[in-house]
C-alpha cells in the first residue's frame, strides 16, 4: 500500500525542497553557484573565523540546513533522502566558509557520511585548507557505552551544533572549537521511540513494519533496528523508560543542569510531545536536576515517521554560555525567542 505525499516527482523532491527553502529564507541562506546542494549562511562566514560545515541526508529537516546561519553552522552539504552528500558539495561548502582559521566538519556518525567527508577533507588539504572532524554519537541505543565511537548521531546534533557554532562565532581557535564540539558531544544523550514508519519519496512505501499496537525503543532515524519492540505503553511509561536509559548513563547529581529536547520524528504532534515534556520535568524535578533550556517540536525528523526522541545535554558553565549564545538561522533562533 502506497503512502500519500505532496510532491511532484520523488526524484526531484530534494532539489524542489531546496528551491523552496531558498525562496522562503533568502535572509539566512543561499546556494553556491554551480553547487546547488551547498547551502551557505548569508551571515556567519568571515575572515579569521573557523568555518563550520555540517551535513547529511535529506529527510531530517530542519536538520541540517535549518541550522545554517549566524552563530551556528556556516554551511550544510545536502545529500539525497537518507543518503550522504558526495564530496563535491562538501568541498565547495568548506571553501566558501574558509576564513583562514580552518574548518570544522561536524556531522552524524554514519558510514557514508564518514567516507565522503573524509574524502573531502583529504582533497581540501591539497589546497592548504585545514579541516578537523568531529562525529556526533549521542544515540545511546545504537551501541554500548564502552563502544560510544560506534554510536549514531541523532537529535542531539542540535545541541552539539549549537555549542560548536557559538564557539566559532566567538572567534575561538580551531583547537578550541574542536575541543568544544567533542565535549558537547560527550555530554549529550538521546534515545527515541518509533510508533509507525516513514516512506521515501521515491518509493512511497513504508521503510519498516510495526504492528498496530506496537512501538520500538531505540529505532534510528533511517529505520535502523532499535533495542526493544513491544506493546505501545502510555506516554508517562514510555518517557520514564527513555529517561531511565539516559540518566543511567549520564549519572547526574542533585543540583546539576541540563538542556532538554523533546523531538518529534516527523508526524507526532505537539500535544503528545508536551505530554512527554510534562513527565520529563516531573522526573528531573524529583531528581533535583534543573532544566536550563527546553526545546519541544520538530528538530531532527525522519520524514513522516511517528514517534519521538528525548535528548539531554549535561551542562557545565562553559556549555551553558555557548548554548545561550545568540544565533539566527532559517528554522532556529536562540535568545529571547526560546526563553
Amino acid at each position: 500500500m502506497k503512502t500519500k505525499k505532496l510532491i511532484n516527482d520523488g526524484a526531484a523532491a530534494v532539489d524542489e525542497m531546496l528551491a523552496g527553502i531558498l525562496a522562503a529564507h533568502p535572509r539566512h541562506v543561499r546556494a553556491l553557484e554551480g553547487s546547488p546542494r551547498s547551502i551557505v549562511a548569508i551571515e556567519g562566514p568571515r575572515p579569521g573565523k573557523v568555518g563550520m560545515v555540517v551535513g547529511g541526508g535529506s529527510g531530517h529537516e530542519p536538520t541540517f540546513l535549518g541550522y545554517v546561519g549566524k552563530g551556528l553552522a556556516d554551511a550544510a552539504a545536502i545529500g539525497n533522502v537518507f543518503a550522504s552528500p558526495p564530496p563535491d558539495p562538501i568541498i565547495e561548502c568548506a571553501k566558501a566558509v574558509n576564513g583562514g582559521a580552518g574548518v570544522l566538519f561536524l556531522y552524524g556518525n554514519y558510514a557514508g557520511d564518514v567516507m565522503n567527508f573524509d574524502m573531502a577533507s583529504e582533497m581540501l588539504a591539497m589546497d592548504d585548507i585545514e579541516v578537523r572532524t568531529v562525529l556526533t554519537t549521542d544515540d545511546v541505543a545504537s551501541a554500548p557505552v564502552d563502544q560510544r565511537d560506534r554510536r549514531r548521531g541523532v537529535a542531539g546534533n542540535v545541541f552539539v551544533f549549537k555549542a560548536a557554532g557559538a564557539a566559532c562565532d566567538l572567534m575561538y581557535s580551531l583547537d578550541e572549537v574542536e575541543r568544544i564540539a567533542r565535549w558537547a558531544n560527550d555530554r549529550t544523550f538521546t534515545i527515541g521511540v518509533a510508533l509507525s514508519p516513514c516512506s521515501l519519496p521515491q518509493t512511497l512505501k513504508p521503510n519498516f513494519q510495526l504492528g498496530e499496537d506496537e512501538m520500538e525503543i531505540g529505532m534510528g532515524i533511517h529505520g535502523e533496528p532499535g533495542v526493544a519492540r513491544g506493546p505501545l505503553k502510555p506516554a508517562d511509561q514510555v518517557t520514564a523508560e527513555l529517561l531511565d536509559k539516559i540518566l543511567g548513563e549520564m549519572k547526574p547529581v542533585r543540583g546539576d543542569r541540563v538542556a532538554v529536547l523533546v523531538n518529534s520524528l516527523g508526524s507526532t504532534p505537539l500535544m503528545e510531545l508536551y505530554i512527554m515534556m510534562r513527565k520529563v520535568k516531573m522526573t528531573l524535578d524529583a531528581a533535583g536536576i534543573e532544566i536550563h533550556l527546553s526545546l519541544v517540536g520538530n528538530y531532527c525528523t525522519s520524514l513522516e515517521m511517528a514517534g519521538a526522541s528525548i535528548t539531554l545535554m549535561h551542562l557545565d558553565d562553559e556549555l551553558q554560555r555557548l548554548i545561550d549564545h545568540p544565533c539566527d538561522c532559517a528554522m532556529f533562533r536562540s535568545g529571547e525567542v526560546l526563553r
